[in-house]
């Protein structure tokens, strides 16, 4: 009976040890590889365009172009109640500086809203330029994720 009692502990042990391993095994990584984290990781962006008070006529057409459009127009839509023009544009590449230009009715317009300007780099840039008191100039935009 002894004998009995002791292989039942013993069984119980093991099951118990066997338990406790499985307890302790590492637990894999719940992050997704690097590649996919940073195709995951886009910016939003809102582009508004006031229409100025003193404008007349009003624009029939607002457009942003940019790098992270490849350099194709894209259309805003226009806000009767604000008289603003705007866009909302999601999945800009993240953590990178873009650089783009609103266009009015097709002309460069300044976008009060940019984080800066630059000096024109490629032939693009250089049709969507607009000319400053330090020379001609396109928009600057910093696409910061977390």
């Amino acid at each position: 009976m002894l004998e009995s009692i002791t292989q039942f502990l013993a069984s119980k042990s093991k099951k118990k040890s066997a338990t406790q391993m499985i307890r302790l095994a590492p637990c894999p990584s719940r992050q997704p590889p690097p590649e996919a984290r940073s195709q995951r990781f886009g910016f939003t962006k809102v582009f508004r365009w006031p229409v100025p008070a003193d404008q007349t006529p009003k624009p029939t057409a607002v457009e942003v172009v940019g790098s992270f459009s490849e350099w194709r127009k894209i259309p805003l839509s226009y806000d009767a109640p604000t008289k603003t023009w705007q866009l909302i544009l999601r999945d800009i590449q993240g953590n990178h500086t873009h650089r783009y230009m609103m266009l009015v009715d097709g002309k460069p317009s300044y976008d009060e809203t940019c984080d800066g300007l630059a000096l024109p780099q490629t032939p693009q840039e250089e049709t969507y330029q607009i000319t400053t008191a330090k020379g001609p100039r396109v928009m600057l935009m910093f696409s910061q994720t977390k």
